[in-house]
Formats: C-alpha cells, structure tokens, sequence
C-alpha cells in the first residue's frame, strides 16, 4: 500500500488527479471505475479542468460506477447516474455509451448484477477504481457483515450509511432502503485501486481499516491485500496515524 499525504481535500484531488491523468496518457481507452460523494469532487473538478486545458482526453476513455441506489432512475437528482452526469459527464467529452452505471430500476435484480460483471469484464476490466470510505468501513456499498461479498449485487443499507445521506434528501425517509454496488471481489479485481478520504471524521476508519486486521466487519480492510493500492488523505484524515 502507498499512503500519500496532502494538506487539504482539494490537495488531496489534485494528487489523485495526477494518478488519472497518467493512466488516461498510457491507454486513452482506459476503463476508470468512478464513485460517488463529497470525497471525489475535487477530483472531478480538476479533471474537468485538465480536459479544458488539453492535458487529458475522455474521448476514449470508458467507465463503471461503483453503484447505485435502488429504486431511483437515472434522472432522479440524488440518484448516482445524475450525479455523475452533473459532476463529471456533462463535462467532459467522454461517450455516454461508454459510462455504466447499476440500474436502480432493474425489474430483475439478479439478472441486472450479473449483466454489470459481463460489461466490466467485457470491457476488460477496471484499469483505476475509485473508491472513497464510509464511517464504518463500507466501500462501494459494502457493509460491514461476515464476509466479503464477491460480485455486484443487492444490499440492504445500515442506518448509520442512511444518515450519513440523508443530508443529500430532504429527510431520512426518503433516503433508499438498499442499493446496488459492486463486489469486494469486483473491486479486488481492478487492476489498480485509489482511494480517498478527507475529514477528520474519516481518521478512525482510516486507521482501523489500513493498520487494523482484516476483516469483513471493516471492509476497506480487504484492500490491504491488494497488489496495488494508494490511499491518498488530507492531513485531518490522517490525525491519529503515526
């Protein structure tokens, strides 16, 4: 694991900027796995940015998102589609035909996650995944529980992720009950993994999750046997490291 300190969140996406922009050069038809929140938006921005300036080209570049919300479509405005579309997509020159997301309104559930794994992997996988870190360790969707799920699939969501939501609807009843996201082992499989995380808040998690033992009660604690992992935190998030 590489661990890169920045001095603020908007260091910290300008580092993980840097990180994309080399893998977009090397192979301009890269499959980037993205995600959702507050943590990636400086990333986004500056991306955005490095576009305008004609550092990086999307036009090639192919994406899979981590997930979902169940029951949201794709033009609901806290769905994670829209957020990308408003955050990134709209943007930049990237092909819409390109970027996938879970559908939240898939009639058969199973059948959707297992068509998701087919298009990652047609796709020849994930070159860079994007995650950042929930309180309790989720990445992705993942909760904590007594395993490692393997690939995309249905979850139901803890209270402690709904509240930490919630601040996107308009009261906690309208948050969703449960989502899509990929796997553990979906995100194992990506070929290089960043992750991100800002905040004091997040320095616990951080912690016990990258200096802690693993296990599938703290999820991000799995990356720590991936061959190619950074973790890229702002210097509140990195508090209580040594």
């Amino acid at each position: 694991m590489k661990l890169i300190k920045a001095a603020t969140p908007a260091e910290a996406g300008k580092l993980a900027a840097d990180i994309f922009e080399e893998i977009i050069r090397k192979n301009p038809a890269c499959v980037l796995g993205l995600a959702t929140g507050s943590t990636p938006l400086p990333l986004y921005r500056e991306l955005i940015e490095r576009e305008k300036a004609g550092k990086i080209n999307f036009a090639q570049v192919r994406s899979a998102n981590l997930d979902e919300y169940k029951g949201l479509s794709g033009d609901h405005p806290q769905s994670y589609r829209y957020f990308m579309q408003e955050n990134l997509f709209n943007h930049i020159s990237i092909d819409p035909a390109n970027t996938i997301v879970p559908d939240g309104l898939a009639e058969d559930a199973e059948a959707m996650c297992a068509d998701y794994e087919k298009k990652i992997a047609d796709m020849g996988g994930v070159d860079i995944q994007l995650l950042g870190i929930g309180h309790d360790g989720h990445i992705g969707f993942n909760e904590p529980c007594d395993h490692f799920p393997a690939v995309t699939h249905e979850v139901e969501l803890e209270e402690i992720t709904r509240e930490a939501n919630k601040r996107f609807f308009a009261s906690l009843d309208e948050v969703p009950t449960a989502a899509y996201t990929m796997g553990v082992g979906t995100v194992m499989a990506a070929r290089k993994v960043l992750l991100i995380a800002t905040g004091k808040d997040k320095a616990e998690i951080v912690k016990k999750s990258f200096f802690g033992p693993v296990k599938p009660e703290v999820p991000a604690s799995i990356l720590q046997f991936h061959p190619d992992v950074t973790v890229i935190v702002d210097e509140a998030a990195a508090s209580l490291l040594d």
